[in-house]
């Protein structure tokens, strides 16, 4: 039976009075207090520290609560003011925060339409998440040679370059650039794009240039193990608005960074299917705080490194690191070559007796990820499926890359004898004359002391 008109007015859209007015329920935010205390345990503070903290903060009125995602935050977002102040500091148009180092490459490649049937060339000496994102984006890495530098030698990419070829990621180790100029020319004469791996180097320059900004694309990992981040973060930095686009669009797939979330596309290739890679606002207050130590940080490392190599001897025989830009250097290693690895043994062996820690990259023998030949999920091409995806791609249409843990051995000779040493930012200047002296005292040993040169004068013979 019809209700009548008298029933349907008391409703409270036609005028009549609203049936559920309150709740005795008491409003609490779902992250408070607790969470608050778990990151104070977490930091290390001393459990009084810990009682104090609580003590002032206890009845505190947090209201609906910390918001901790990056999209749809009702307060300002640490996250978009990480990504202004990197962008800053790089001096790169476009800065997109990402969960992890290993995300900003697989989002970069994504982004720069690296995918099947496409060739990716990649140093024989960083850490295995350079390449193994390449596969991730179901294309094929191709492995190169270092030089004295320790980063990819252009010389050898350019060797390498052929039909298939897409990319060029020159990686910046252990804070050293790489030699960017003929890297950047051969992209150019190829028509390639250049995705910089930056995540042991960040901060670092090249020609007054932030390593990260000369290449199409720039990839940071800034974490706990990297010499600019805590915990596990990533950056993607870029000039060109399209590859930002589609780097934002591979980083969240549910679109929370367009303006319209559920609109059509603005331009061709800005959606597809992607992940969700974003960085949550935990993650971003903790970068965006080290992101504002590092212009000092730089400054005093710099500075370390400089003090050391002025107090050194060269010496016959004895190579040091190439460092193409001793200005934009971060200098947190310290790097040199013995004539041959038993020498590079026993050097190594008579700095530690004199107190002084350093070490052979390939001592002990060590299953180094940061080495090609132990990357035996390419080396053996293995796959997550049976069906082999991408070494079997059918666009894909010529022989593999003839993988072998061999394949490149003037990269494990160079880190057969590459000795390194750890250089702290809190160095003084007494104890960069020290550690010179011991390391001088080592060499003077071994090998015979060449007069009226500086360390970085010394050059290899080609």
């Amino acid at each position: 039976m019809p209700k009548t008109d008298e029933v349907q007015s008391e409703l409270a859209i036609n005028g009549g009075p609203p049936a559920l007015t309150s709740l005795e329920a008491p409003s609490q935010p779902k992250v408070g207090t607790e969470e608050f205390m778990e990151l104070a345990e977490l930091w290390g503070f001393s459990e009084e520290a810990i009682q104090e903290i609580y003590e002032t903060i206890k009845d505190e009125d947090l209201g609906g609560g910390p918001h901790l995602t990056r999209y749809y935050n009702p307060r300002p977002s640490k996250v978009d003011a990480l990504e202004r102040e990197a962008a800053e500091f790089l001096g790169s148009k476009y800065v997109l925060a990402v969960h992890s180092g290993t995300s900003a490459l697989e989002t970069a490649y994504v982004a720069a339409g690296i995918g099947p049937g496409c060739e990716v060339i990649v140093p024989a000496y960083t850490f295995f998440a350079t390449a193994a994102a390449v596969v991730s984006a179901k294309a094929i890495p191709v492995i190169a040679e270092i030089d004295e530098s320790l980063t990819i030698d252009p010389r050898d990419v350019a060797a390498k370059i052929g039909p298939k070829t897409k990319a060029i990621v020159p990686v910046h180790m252990i804070g050293t650039v790489c030699d960017m100029d003929p890297i950047m020319k051969l992209a150019d004469k190829h028509n390639l794009i250049v995705v910089e791996d930056v995540a042991q180097a960040c901060g670092a320059q090249y020609h007054g240039q932030r390593c990260g900004t000369i290449g199409h694309l720039g990839c940071f990992s800034i974490s706990t193990y990297k010499y600019i981040g805590a915990g596990e973060a990533g950056l993607v930095a870029t000039d060109d608005e399209k590859l930002y686009i589609r780097a934002q669009n591979h980083h969240d797939t549910a679109a929370c960074w367009r303006p319209d979330r559920y609109a059509q596309e603005r331009m061709p290739g800005e959606l597809f299917c992607g992940t969700n890679y974003r960085m949550s606002e935990l993650e971003g207050a903790v970068n965006l705080a080290q992101f504002r130590k590092a212009p000092a940080r730089l400054v005093r490392q710099r500075q370390v490194y400089k003090n050391l190599v002025s107090y050194l001897r060269p010496h016959q025989d004895i190579i040091p690191q190439q460092v193409r830009d001793l200005d934009g250097h971060v200098g947190y290693t310290f790097v040199f070559f013995a004539p041959a690895a038993a020498q590079a043994t026993r050097l190594a062996e008579a700095l530690q007796a004199e107190g002084v820690g350093a070490n052979v990259f390939t001592a002990g023998g060590a299953r180094d990820w940061h080495i090609y030949k132990y990357w035996e999920h390419i080396l053996e091409q293995k796959s997550a499926t049976e069906e082999g995806c991408p070494w079997t791609c059918p666009f894909y249409d010529q022989a593999l890359p003839p993988y072998a843990e061999d394949m490149c051995p003037r990269t494990l000779e160079l880190l057969s004898r590459g000795i390194r040493i750890s250089l702290s930012e809190w160095l003084t200047e007494n104890d960069c004359r020290q550690l010179a002296g011991a390391i001088n005292k080592v060499l003077d040993a071994f090998h015979e002391p060449i007069a009226g040169a500086s360390w970085h004068d010394i050059r290899p013979s080609e």
